[in-house]
């Protein structure tokens, strides 16, 4: 075979190859489909369940099957998306209508996952086989090849309601994502109804009936005025807040109880509360705390925070709403698969569509209906009309030689070859004009239809197709007719599955929270050599100063209402506030540093540590190991922001030393090569912290500074160990800056 070889630009190329996958993401996978409010692993999930008859009042079966079924017949992307998707599908923690009845461990509201697939097991529950997959055998929806096209799968399930709106959705896409918030069932049903019975309506008056959102895990709707905004956008944020009770608690102390929580907090978020609420005692951000516990089961959310006798508890619930997830937000974006696009849609635009397709499906299962009955009344008037002339009919059968015989009399009134008994039935033969349904109809008839009772239900069953001829018919040509039947079914479904609403929508005020300022103090700051941070009062460290001093890296005196310096090699400066450094026992670890600022120590190592009061007092000067060294006034260093450059670097460039200047003279440059400058302090020009600096000392080849070492008056010179004998540094001579240095003997 000629091989053809197509020119063209690569970047043109990888382009559309990358906006073909995106597409199949968006399309295929991640998003919902307007319709249906199903994602196709959702689909095929439901579908697969119903082909294999586990019906909501059959027996469970293993999750396993189920999900290998599916992997292997419709959905070959793995087996855990289709469990994942199993296991949500019958969370009503999650879902507002649990589409799948699971049997066993199938996870909980506080995190914990659900069983492996071969521990659990699951059926289709009443309302997805009702409302999802009743009509799938009236030729309501196409149906398309699978991957392999070996099997058909539905391109979109017969959804009775805008499930995606009473569930809601959650996805990610390349370069989009859903959010759609769960809803309540009997609201989006009489909102609906409304919608075809005037489509004209707006969108604030559907929300007369849909009132917001309503979370299955309850809680407070607080911004109700910005709701009609999102719902005809399709995009905002709805803040939520969990409901909080206030109890009497023993001895006259009070118990603030949590009911229910935000809808966000579903998992391991509720876990990270509790913590939250912990540290808020710990930081001294609240002393008001006896205990927490989570008392929550199976009948629902209860934790439990215990306060003393005189707290404030509408400020402390405040608190609660402003420093913990206690009050959240849930980013509304309606984000779903619309004309075979994507398309961000409003309240009114989803329910359209949903009608929209209600009125396609209604049209093809009434038109397949008509169709099967027509075809029974066409099969009933012939039996009916046989039964008149049934001894004729069994004198043509009796006188044929085979069935074709027979059937050719019947239908086209060939009476060659049959033996007649008398020459009027030959004549009567003749006239005979049966269809050719008709005539098999009655060359399979059993003589047991020839009883009278047999014979009435006949004629009974035949006029009960006409009715329903004259019904179909009517519901096709008036589309009127057709909106009755649609509301008629969305009745029924709102009087067996509807419930009453979770969530309260309301218009509350912002919380104020009046934090009490702690009073200000001296507190000691101590970090080891392994990055752990801690505060203790300085009455812990006067009696412990000796185990201090020597078990930690920095040992310094600061403000509990200040703020701590970390100087990094790499010339960043992190700022860590005081209050936010576990304050306590003296044998507490303390918490890595890494946890409570943006330092990283998988990227930079720190070089000095300070408190910011002292650089507000002094001066700072800066080395690096290219030898480029300056002073700074140690008030530039009054930052707000948790992170800033101290110092500008050259190119491969880093920070070895960071001292503050208070009675030091001289400064000793040692490096790696053995050479050693010492110089005075006052020939170091003070810079701002934006500046490279002066060079201090010249280096040969790869050479570079690696110690640092300073002179105080009235203080011997530093003894260091060097070529691994003690060498006191009083031996180096002064010298000046810019200087090569010397190489001393030991």
């Amino acid at each position: 075979m000629d091989e053809k070889i197509i020119k063209t630009e690569y970047s043109e190329l990888m382009q559309k190859s990358y906006i073909d996958y995106a597409m199949s993401v968006i399309i295929a996978r991640a998003l919902p489909d307007a319709r249906d409010g199903l994602k196709p692993v959702q689909r095929r999930t439901l579908y697969d369940m119903h082909e294999l008859g586990i019906r909501y009042d059959r027996p469970y079966r293993k999750s396993a099957r189920i999900v290998g079924d599916t992997m292997g017949k419709y959905h070959p992307h793995g087996d855990s998306s289709i469990y994942d998707a199993l296991v949500v599908m019958s969370q009503e923690f999650k879902k507002g209508l649990p589409l799948i009845d699971g049997h066993g461990n199938f996870g909980n509201i506080e995190g914990d996952g659900a069983a492996a697939m071969r521990y659990t097991e699951a059926r289709l529950e009443r309302v997805t086989q009702e409302a999802f997959l009743s009509d799938l055998d009236k030729d309501v929806v196409d149906f398309v090849p699978n991957f392999d096209e070996t099997e058909k799968e539905p391109s979109v399930l017969p959804v009775k309601f805008p499930n995606l709106l009473v569930n809601g959705s959650e996805g990610i896409a390349v370069g989009m994502a859903t959010s759609i918030p769960p809803h309540n069932l009997s609201e989006v049903i009489d909102a609906v109804k409304a919608y075809m019975k005037d489509e004209s309506v707006s969108t604030a008056e559907l929300m007369k009936y849909i009132k917001g959102p309503d979370f299955p895990t309850g809680g407070i709707v607080i911004n109700k005025d910005e709701l009609l905004s999102i719902y005809e956008t399709g995009t905002g944020k709805i803040k939520v807040r969990g409901r909080v009770d206030i109890e009497k608690g023993k001895a006259g102390r009070t118990n603030v109880v949590i009911s229910e929580i935000p809808y966000p907090m579903i998992g391991a978020n509720i876990a990270k509360f509790l913590m939250d609420v912990a540290a808020l005692s710990e930081q001294k951000k609240t002393m008001d705390i006896v205990d927490i516990t989570n008392q929550s089961s199976k009948e629902g959310i209860r934790i439990v925070i215990e306060l003393k006798k005189d707290a404030d508890v509408e400020n402390f619930v405040n608190m609660l709403y402003k420093k913990t997830r206690l009050e959240d937000t849930f980013g509304v974006n309606m984000l779903a698969i619309a004309g075979g696009r994507p398309e961000t849609m409003g309240l009114k635009e989803i329910i359209k569509c949903n009608v929209d397709f209600q009125y396609e499906v209604n049209t093809r299962k009434y038109t397949t209906l008509l169709a099967r009955e027509q075809e029974k009344k066409e099969i009933q008037e012939g039996l009916i009309k046989a039964c008149n002339v049934i001894d004729l009919i069994i004198e043509i059968l009796r006188g044929s030689k085979d069935r074709s015989m027979a059937k050719a009399c019947l239908v086209e009134g060939k009476t060659e070859g049959i033996k007649f008994k008398f020459k009027e039935s030959k004549i009567m033969a003749s006239q005979l004009m049966f269809t050719e349904k008709q005539a098999n109809a009655i060359l399979e008839m059993r003589l047991y239809k020839l009883i009278g009772l047999e014979l009435e239900a006949l004629i009974n069953e035949h006029e009960e197709t006409m009715a329903n001829i004259y019904r179909y018919e009517d519901i096709l040509s008036r589309r009127d007719a057709m909106a009755q039947v649609i509301m008629n079914e969305l009745d029924a479904i709102k009087k067996s599955f509807g419930h009453a609403r979770k969530t309260q929508i309301e218009n509350l005020a912002e919380a104020v929270y009046e934090e009490k300022k702690p009073e200000e103090m001296d507190v000691v700051f101590l970090m080891d050599r392994f990055g752990y941070a801690r505060c203790v009062d300085t009455a812990t460290y006067e009696r412990n100063k000796e185990a201090a001093d020597s078990e930690s890296r920095y040992v310094f005196t600061c403000k509990n209402t200040g703020k701590v310096c970390v100087f990094t090699n790499t010339g960043q400066l992190h700022t860590v506030k005081v209050a936010d450094i576990p304050y306590g026992k003296f044998r507490d670890k303390g918490v890595p540093i890494d946890n409570i600022s943006n330092f990283s120590s998988d990227k930079e190592h720190i070089i000095a540590v300070t408190s910011q009061t002292s650089l507000n007092l002094y001066r700072v000067i800066f080395v690096t190991k290219l030898s480029m060294m300056k002073i700074v006034d140690g008030g530039e260093f009054d930052v707000s922001k948790r992170m800033v450059a101290s110092t500008k670097l050259q190119e491969g460039d880093e920070i070895v030393d960071v001292s503050v200047l208070k009675e030091q003279k001289d400064i000793i440059l040692q490096t790696k090569d053995g050479y050693f400058l010492k110089f005075s302090l006052e020939e170091i020009p003070e810079k701002k912290k934006g500046a490279v600096g002066v060079r201090g000392m010249k280096l040969t080849g790869t050479d570079q500074v690696e110690n640092v070492y300073y002179t105080r008056p009235g203080i011997a010179d530093p003894v260091i160990e060097f070529k691994e004998k003690q060498f006191d540094l009083s031996r180096i001579k002064t010298g000046r800056r810019d200087s090569k240095g010397t190489k001393p003997r030991v």
